[in-house]
């Protein structure tokens, strides 16, 4: 798996929510591909709103490396 050089910095790369991580777009981003986990802020058209959209026909989903 491929990881971003330094540590994640809570407010930039994650925030905590229920005592979880939570991963920003910005970390994601940094990582440079999607690990199809349906990440919340995925900004690789992987997200959970991204997959609703495609699911309704409306946007096509892609899990590009690169967008």
């Amino acid at each position: 798996m491929s990881r971003p050089d330094t540590h994640p910095v809570e407010g930039i790369d994650y925030y905590v929510e229920n005592g979880r991580w939570v991963f920003t777009a910005a970390y994601h981003r940094k990582r440079g591909r999607c690990c199809e986990n349906v990440c919340r802020h995925c900004p690789f058209g992987n997200s959970p709103a991204d997959r609703e959209q495609a699911a309704n026909g409306s946007v096509t989903r892609t899990t590009r490396e690169s967008k």
